[in-house]
């Protein structure tokens, strides 16, 4: 039974596998030359090869990189013109087999495949030779002999022309098909699954037209690591002004293939990259409209109409007349066509495109630093290699930088950088070294170095200066600046005022050249210290301070906000007016008026009290008077009581009298003030 199993076949299987791909031009592969890795999260792929005249060239790719291929392939062909680029769909197996009566599991075993073409006519040839359609395939589990396991076989059922016939399929030698065209998609499925057999990557057919031997060169942009830079500097001894700067750039191959003696070119910078599922199939989704019916016939009811028969007119002339229009710009672009000047012969080469700055180590360019390794690299997929990009003696002085938001006692010990060369350093992370008195090296502290274009400085910060204390406290002021008067309303200028006093004690022996960061306050000004010394950074002020070894120094830092205020001068009570008065800032003539005004507010003030009072003393007397009525009428008439009440009664008369007469008075004397305050206030003019 072995020696059958081991004969089984499928006619028509064999002959699938045996078929060869067409013929294609002569062409080299395409060999991996440069790759350009920027700092946007891409690399771009150059690719070239040798074709001599007609030739299509395969590029195989990652799946998860096709999207980015479509998008960013770029062929330069200088002797010849780019053709047609082809891939397989990215489903590629479920389309091939979307036409056959079986899927891509049907083929995983010859049972799964007759299971599967139910009712397909097929010839058996084994012990005996068996035909008809195939009614079913079942699996049997069978023990063996000697009883040591189990196999499992499969028994096979045809309606033959006799009846139903079964056999074993492990017993069958040859399968046939006897319809040539289930025989044709079964070569065709797996022809397909040859093609494919790798899911996670597909292969690109790049077809170049042309005459002789020359070079083609295609190359994409797809998604790689990102590229890191360290450096490792070298602080200056005592009397020196350059310390060593050393950079390295960080480049992992994860690209999925070798790189062999390829052109290595950084890039740092940060360009616009983003993706677009160009390898997916997207339909356009249409309106559903329901299915005609005819039914019953029920016209609208006639609601009337507008006579618009002479606007209908006018669009139909309009339509017409855009028409000849149409066929205007169509003869125009016709002619554009026979005219238009041909292509030129020969498209610029990738070098003109890629390689503008490929014989320099470091470029600058508008937007972005490009490093070119002089040497071709090797490195293995999946590999790291270490590339140098700098190493200079560049101009470095050591500085301590205080940072309230870092420590709020001691400054951080940096160096200020100046890159003195013709391309920006990339942003990465930093190991200081300092050399001791044997002129060995020592581990200072770590630090981010920021992106440093040419001509710039910038200052790394490596370790906590414990030896130097700073103390700070805040103080905060409000006062009164000019002052505008117009139409009665008074305009304010209020001075906010922060001061800061710092006091700096330097090491004993040492002196210590400091940078104080001020924070800015977005609106706020900076008015001492005063000097082009200081530095606006992005969200403080760089005050710089130098402390000789041993001694303190004290000094303020004082920032200023002005704001503008309308107050109603009639609303201000006298004592807010005096204040205004006395601290605003204005000529001779403009506080003389002032003080008018506040001369005739403290008089209108001091009326209205006088006023309140007297309406004070008139309310006591009637409540008085309500009284001794109210007890009049409880005691006999003629009592004495009664006699005192009633003289009581005559006496607040009097005072009632006098103190009408004095309100009245006030009034009067209150109006005519209150006329000359208003006056006064609307005469007001002040700038």
């Amino acid at each position: 039974m072995t020696a059958k199993r081991s004969g089984l076949a499928i006619v028509g299987l064999v002959a699938a596998l045996s078929l060869v791909a067409p013929a294609r031009a002569e062409a080299a592969d395409l060999a991996l030359a440069r790759v350009l890795l920027s700092t946007g999260g891409v690399g771009y792929f150059e690719y070239r090869a040798e074709v001599s005249g007609d030739a299509v060239l395969p590029l195989e790719v990652p799946l998860d990189q096709v999207d980015d291929v479509l998008k960013s392939i770029v062929v330069f062909d200088a002797a010849g013109s780019v053709g047609t680029v082809e891939l397989p769909g990215r489903e590629p197996i479920l389309h091939a087999f979307r036409d056959f009566p079986f899927g891509p599991e049907a083929l995983d075993s010859p049972a799964a495949l007759l299971a599967t073409l139910k009712g397909a006519q097929v010839r058996l040839t084994g012990d005996r030779l068996l035909e008809g359609r195939v009614l079913a395939v079942v699996p049997e589990t069978v023990a063996l002999p000697d009883g040591t396991g189990v196999i499992q076989r499969h028994r096979v059922t045809l309606m033959g022309t006799s009846g139903i016939v079964q056999t074993l399929l492990e017993d069958v030698q040859e399968i046939a098909f006897v319809d040539p065209t289930l025989g044709a998609q079964v070569e065709a499925a797996l022809e397909a699954l040859a093609r494919h057999r790798v899911q996670d990557r597909r292969t690109l057919e790049i077809a170049v037209k042309g005459e002789g031997t020359r070079t083609v060169t295609v190359g994409y942009v797809v998604a790689v690591p990102l590229w890191k830079a360290s450096y490792r500097v070298t602080l200056p001894i005592e009397g020196e002004d350059k310390g060593l700067v050393q950079g390295w750039a960080h480049v992992e191959n994860l690209s999925g293939r070798d790189w062999e003696g390829v052109e290595l070119t950084l890039v740092s910078g940060n360009p616009v990259t983003f993706r677009q599922a160009l390898y997916e199939a997207y339909f356009v989704d249409r309106p559903e409209i329901p299915v005609e019916v005819v039914g019953r016939v029920l016209p609208s009811l006639d609601q009337g109409a507008v006579a618009l028969a002479k606007t209908i007119g006018g669009e139909l002339r309009r339509a017409e007349s855009d028409a000849d229009d149409i066929g205007q710009l169509a003869d125009l672009s016709y002619a554009a066509e026979e005219t238009a000047p041909a292509a030129p012969a020969e498209p610029p080469a990738s070098a003109d495109l890629f390689r503008a700055d490929a014989q320099v180590a470091g470029a600058e360019a508008a937007t972005h630093v490009v490093f070119t390794v002089a040497d071709p690299v090797t490195v293995e997929d999946g590999d790291t290699i270490m590339v140098p990009i700098v190493q200079a003696a560049i101009p470095m002085a050591r500085v301590a930088v205080y940072q309230p938001a870092t420590h709020a006692r001691h400054p951080v010990a940096s160096v200020r950088l100046a890159n003195a060369g013709e391309a920006g350093l990339p942003p990465g992370v930093a190991t200081l070294y300092e050399r001791d008195g044997q002129g060995e090296a020592v581990f200072v502290g770590d630090a981010r170095m920021p992106g440093l274009p040419p001509g710039e400085e910038r200052l790394l910060a490596y370790a906590l200066d414990q030896k130097t204390i700073v103390d700070r406290e805040d103080g905060y002021t409000q006062e009164i600046g000019r002052i505008k008067a117009h139409d009665g309303i008074f305009e304010i200028e209020r001075i906010e005022r922060q001061t800061t006093s710092y006091r700096v004690e330097a090491p004993a022996r040492e002196a210590r050249a400091m940078i104080i960061e001020q924070p800015r306050i977005p609106g706020w000004d900076l008015v001492e210290p005063k000097g082009a010394a200081v530095e606006l950074a992005e969200a403080t002020y760089r005050i710089p301070v130098d402390v000789a070894a041993g001694t303190e120094l004290g000094f303020d830092v004082v920032l200023e906000h002005t704001l503008w205020e309308e107050i109603g001068i009639i609303d201000l009570a006298t004592v807010d007016l005096v204040a205004i008065v006395s601290e605003a800032e204005v000529d001779k003539d403009a506080r003389k008026a002032l003080e008018g005004l506040v001369g005739l507010r403290e008089r209108v003030e001091a009326l209205r009290n006088r006023i309140a009072r007297l309406d004070l003393a008139r309310t006591r007397l009637f409540d008085d008077q309500t009284r001794i009525r109210d007890n009049l009428y409880r005691v006999p008439t003629d009592s004495d009581i009664a006699h005192q009440y009633l003289a009581k009664l005559a006496e607040q008369e009097g005072e009632i009298e006098s103190v009408e007469k004095d309100y009245l008075a006030v009034a009067d004397a209150l109006a005519e003030a209150e006329g000359a305050l208003a006056a006064a206030i609307g005469g007001l003019d002040i700038d």
